[in-house]
């Protein structure tokens, strides 16, 4: 078990050590909520999580990282996931699925979830950075469904596609901020199948 350490290699005495990102997650959200995230440091979060600044770099690169949670983990699983449909399935049940599976929480996550989400969606000062991770989302998706069609991942038909898909999901989680009851995986479905009925 990690030791909450200062930088200077103190303990903080009275404090449980903090053991995991989504820990630190946690006690960055409660500071969000009551100060707002501009106005939040690392050294805030740092201080509230018990640990020392160099050991918050450990879990995550800046504070604009914290609302993404593990990300780039998550991309390496759905791209494993996408490599992973044989040929037989549809691109489109491919696509639902992996978008799907790559929003599942767990249900005890969920309200934690609901911070993060609505962190990326309404924080103007994390607009930049959501960019560069939906294009990075968007890569993944748009990489598999060229391989499918054949066609290199910059085209217009795997670019669209991903840009659809993403669409549905950013849709998706509007509803599900504003609906505390609605069920997340069933919004993403429902979206799907909507965005395939109206080109379909």
């Amino acid at each position: 078990m990690e030791e909450a350490m200062t930088d200077q290699g103190n303990s903080r005495a009275g404090r449980r050590p903090i053991t995991s990102r989504a820990e630190v997650e946690h006690a960055a959200f409660e500071l969000f909520a009551r100060q707002g995230f501009e106005r939040t440091t690392v050294d805030d979060i740092a201080q509230a999580a018990g640990i020392g600044r160099r050991t918050f770099f450990r879990y995550f690169p800046s504070k604009n990282d914290i609302a993404w949670g593990d990300f780039d983990g998550e991309l390496k699983r759905m791209r494993k996931q996408l490599a992973g449909y044989p040929p037989d399935v549809p691109l489109v049940d491919a696509i639902r699925e992996a978008l799907v599976d790559f929003n599942r929480i767990d249900p005890r996550e969920a309200p934690w979830h609901r911070r993060r989400m609505e962190l990326i969606l309404t924080t103007p000062a994390l607009q930049a950075h959501s960019t560069l991770r939906y294009a990075e989302w968007r890569r993944v998706l748009a990489e598999f469904i060229a391989q499918r069609l054949e066609a290199p991942p910059e085209s217009l038909a795997p670019q669209a596609i991903a840009y659809a898909t993403l669409g549905v999901a950013l849709a998706a989680y509007e509803q599900w901020l504003r609906l505390p009851d609605a069920d997340l995986p069933g919004l993403l479905n429902a979206g799907m199948r909507e965005l395939t009925a109206a080109i379909g």
